[in-house]
């Protein structure tokens, strides 16, 4: 059984012919092909020569299909169609991970940092699920976690210390702009506190400032550490944090460390994943996450 397909027509021309049937006019054809209108009309023309038929009218300021025309474009665009698809095919698909991540995690640590990783790993695809449900790596379709709390986290499940917490306290630079950084519970009331879902404010008050049974604590409520974050960048008050998490505004001027003291947090954050997933592209987005969380340990401000 002979498959060969049988006499095609110069696949240059058909690709003319379906450019210019789209636009109905040789020069918009010749300057999305990029060649001269001339050179469109002969294209046309030879093809029109090749297959015995008129594709085209010409009209005094227009083009317009014959009736042959609209019948072959439309099988014509099909196959074109079934070619571009099969071509895309052969092209490497990158490797797409999915990583569940806590909504602060990801804007504070994870985004930030994720322009090295792309230029690096190009063939990667990273879907950032960002929540504070805990996903599920069977039905959420998840390959890697961070998971802020304490293993185990389920069997079957590898784990890996990311970081510590550490929670300091910090304000935007301009909220401290020619006062006195409190040293008292009483001179902390002065100052708006920043809470998130955590609250460690009573604590970090009593271990670092020796309570105050006067004073009368005012703050601004977030479910989210990483609004409560932005507020402080934006002057609006003191905010307890993740030292990892706003090092890097530390860093660049935009918060400041207004106490020596920090706490240690009821819980760190780790890498899971499931054991039996030993793909290279998870065990490549791994060690980068514990390369940048290694590397941030180094350049910790003191």
């Amino acid at each position: 059984m002979n498959d060969a397909p049988g006499k095609l027509p110069s696949l240059n021309g058909l690709k003319v012919f379906e450019v210019a049937a789209r636009h109905l006019n040789f020069r918009l054809a010749a300057e999305e092909l990029g060649v001269t209108q001339g050179a469109v009309a002969q294209q046309i023309r030879g093809l029109e020569a090749e297959l015995g038929v008129t594709l085209f009218e010409r009209l005094p300021r227009m083009l317009a299909l014959t009736g042959a025309g609209r019948v072959y474009i439309a099988d014509v665009r099909r196959a074109l169609e079934i070619i571009a698809r099969a071509t895309d095919g052969l092209k490497p698909q990158p490797v797409r991970l999915t990583i569940s991540t806590t909504p602060s995690f990801a804007s504070k640590w994870l985004i930030p940092r994720l322009p090295d990783f792309t230029q690096r790993h190009p063939d990667l695809d990273l879907h950032i699920l960002a929540t504070d449900r805990m996903s599920n790596f069977q039905v959420d379709g998840v390959d890697l976690a961070v998971r802020y709390g304490r293993p185990p986290f389920g069997p079957g499940l590898a784990v890996e210390l990311l970081f510590e917490q550490e929670i300091v306290a910090v304000c935007s630079p301009m909220l401290m702009a020619g006062g006195k950084v409190p040293d008292t519970a009483d001179e902390l009331a002065g100052y708006t506190l920043l809470h998130d879902a955590h609250n460690f404010w009573p604590e970090f008050i009593e271990r670092h400032l020796g309570g105050s049974r006067q004073a009368t604590f005012k703050g601004i409520s977030f479910n989210q550490t990483s609004h409560a974050i932005e507020a402080a960048t934006a002057g609006q008050g003191i905010v307890l944090a993740n030292r990892d998490f706003v090092a890097q505004d530390i860093a660049e001027g935009r918060l400041v460390r207004i106490f020596e003291g920090s706490l240690t947090g009821p819980s760190d954050f780790y890498l899971v994943w499931p054991r039996y997933r030993k793909s290279q592209g998870l065990q490549t987005v791994i060690a980068w996450i514990s390369a940048e969380a290694n590397k941030a340990r180094e350049h910790a401000l003191p």
